[in-house]
């Protein structure tokens, strides 16, 4: 009776399509999931059929990618309504943005010496949704294929990260204007793995906001995160959430771990649903 609320397909960056991530929940004996793709609900819709025909329920979802003091905040949004004209349209201009940011990753790959193509990293995006949303682990993926560096891990630590050599913010919006965002397509915001951040200040002001959730279990959560994120949540009033955050395995490394890997009793979905009616 368990549930896993932060899962990517190839809609964004993960390697599996919708259909293929609800026959994993399934083998793994999950009651619930929800596909999270970043800027996208493109995902969205194959994956609610393969669940209809396996018995799993399926919460429509999406990772918005924003920025607040110069650092990258994810905000979840649990049952959207995927069908709105003007949300599509929003979530479009923000996939605009993350190709811009791509793109100026990749001149400064090239003013260090490395020679990769934003053609290239298109050939790593898997699937055939229509939208090329491209992210920073199909970059990665080159870079490994090119030997430029041994791992993913390697990859994001020299060069992606955000103390990597080539890291690069863009204008995006704010974790604040997402939250209005969701909010106004009918969701329910959540931030997704606080303890990344490591700004629980910034955490506090996100909260205030109107932020209803909070993922607390992730697995780049160690214990004093886990129990510091859900006092938090305690303390607001927030719906603790769960997700494995899974993309899938690139050479050998885990983004970030299996489907299931972290879960929450299905109760809270209950509530992320009723939170949504409201």
């Amino acid at each position: 009776m368990s549930a896993d609320l932060h899962i990517h397909t190839t809609a964004s960056d993960g390697l599996f399509s919708p259909e293929e991530v609800v026959r994993m929940a399934k083998d793994k004996g999950l009651r619930a999931i929800a596909i999270t793709d970043h800027d996208t609900v493109g995902g969205v819709a194959q994956a609610a059929a393969a669940a209809a025909h396996l018995g799993i329920e399926l919460v429509p979802g999406i990772e918005i990618s924003t920025l607040a003091d110069g650092q990258d905040v994810h905000v979840l949004g649990y049952f959207v309504d995927t069908k709105q004209e003007w949300f599509l349209k929003r979530l479009q201009s923000l996939r605009n943005t993350r190709e811009e940011r791509n793109r100026k990753i990749i001149e400064k790959l090239n003013e260090l010496g490395i020679a990769i193509t934003w053609e290239e990293v298109q050939t790593k995006k898997r699937g055939a949704s229509p939208e090329k949303n491209i992210g920073r682990p199909h970059i990665a993926e080159l870079l490994v294929d090119k030997g430029i560096v041994r791992s993913m891990d390697e990859a994001f630590e020299r060069y992606l990260g955000k103390d990597g050599a080539a890291y690069v913010t863009t204008r995006r919006i704010t974790p604040f204007e997402a939250i209005d965002l969701i909010k106004e397509a009918g969701g329910v915001p959540v931030l997704a793995h606080p303890g990344l951040y490591e700004n629980d200040e910034l955490v506090e002001e996100i909260i205030a906001h109107g932020l209803v959730g909070l993922e607390v279990y992730h697995p780049d959560h160690d214990e004093e995160r886990t129990e510091r994120y859900r006092e938090m949540a305690e303390r607001h009033g927030l719906i603790v959430t769960a997700g494995s955050d899974f993309h899938g395995e690139r050479h050998g490394s885990m983004f970030h771990a299996p489907i299931g890997t972290k879960t929450v009793v299905y109760k809270q979905v209950e509530r992320l649903k009723s939170a949504a009616r409201k």
